[in-house]
């Protein structure tokens, strides 16, 4: 039986549902906005949260308000069907990804109301333990790059790991610095963003350098060229792919076959597509981390429940919230994170 059968059957019913926006001014410079969906009906209630990038598409939607036809007795499976139908926006995003990110916040609403309303959690519906959460600090080291962050966070809590972006400034001597500080379980090329701000070109010797200077780590989405290849087919079972990955067939579609996948679920849109990626994995024999999406709301706690029972023990991105501060933090749970989950549905209640 696959991920999916444990929950498609699963009844829904839906009375109501509303829309409540988020916005934090984030370290990266700019203003973080999501929204969280409220999925409401036999005196229950389910959670989503939509991450679209674009601050002006939740401005939109929330001015649009809770519109979309979706009151109704459903499964969990007619419902994911209906919202294939329906408009999520009023007129095509400008990135085809946000199909995806809205459509999964309103999927991750319905999984939780239906969960709580046959009284049930995820885990135990899909027969997985819930394990204490390896995560990582993920972080961009500015221009020219510094390591005051790093050795900051450090300090707060020792032995806690990175996964950084990589970018054509670091020098060698930036490199070697990173190195003994011995802390670093991936590296973030970012080499397949266009027309955002953290876009990075292929760089050969940016490259060269990450795989020579911290041997041994997970590479993500480096870009491939003519320049770059030769270099990345020498440690291609250490690169891994984050921002191509939508689907089974985007995984199976790289150019090596991957040991290691990051799964976002927002990036999956629809529960049947992220539970078959992970159904493939498994089966395949490859592994799995969580990413994030600077979530605000509840989404953040979702990822952190999927990566406890799917894949607790990888490097995964799906740190608590308040390391994506602009500073450091004390106080925080420190990694592994012990799982903490409300008695039905699916949400993480840490």
């Amino acid at each position: 039986m696959s991920l999916y059968d444990s929950v498609e059957q699963l009844p829904l019913t839906i009375e109501e549902y509303d829309l409540e926006g988020r916005s934090l001014e984030v370290s990266s410079g700019f203003t973080r906005k999501t929204t969280t969906i409220r999925l409401v009906g036999d005196d229950e209630e389910g959670l989503g949260e939509d991450v679209t990038y674009e601050a002006g598409e939740h401005d939109a939607q929330l001015a649009r308000g809770p519109v979309l036809p979706l009151v109704g007795d459903w499964t969990l499976g007619s419902f994911s069907r209906h919202l294939s139908t329906v408009p999520l926006f009023e007129r095509e995003p400008d990135r085809r990804e946000y199909l995806d990110y809205r459509r999964w916040a309103f999927e991750s609403a319905a999984l939780d109301l239906a969960l709580r309303q046959a009284g049930r959690s995820l885990a135990a519906t899909v027969g997985r333990a819930l394990r204490p959460l390896t995560f990582v600090v993920s972080m961009r080291l500015g221009s020219p790059p510094a390591l005051d962050r790093v050795r900051g966070w450090m300090e707060l809590y020792p032995g806690l790991r990175f996964k950084l972006d990589a970018t054509s400034d670091w020098t060698d001597d930036f490199v070697a610095s990173l190195r003994a500080l011995g802390c670093v379980d991936s590296i973030d090329f970012k080499g397949h963003y266009t027309g955002t701000v953290v876009d990075q070109a292929p760089d050969p010797a940016l490259y060269r350098r990450v795989i020579e200077g911290l041997p041994g780590i997970w590479l993500e989405d480096p870009a491939i060229d003519d320049g770059t290849r030769p270099i990345l087919e020498e440690v291609s079972s250490q690169i891994t792919w984050d921002a191509v990955i939508h689907s089974v067939d985007d995984i199976e579609g790289q150019p090596w076959k991957p040991k290691m996948v990051n799964i976002k679920p927002s990036r999956f849109g629809s529960l049947h597509e992220l539970f078959a990626g992970y159904d493939h994995c498994e089966a395949n024999g490859i592994g799995a981390y969580g990413g994030g999406q600077w979530e605000l709301g509840p989404g953040r706690g979702q990822i952190q429940y999927l990566a406890s029972i799917f894949h607790p023990d990888t490097p995964n991105d799906v740190a608590p919230s308040g390391y994506n501060t602009a500073g450091t933090e004390p106080g925080l749970p420190s990694s592994p994170l012990e799982p903490a989950v409300s008695e039905t549905g699916f949400r993480w209640s840490g």
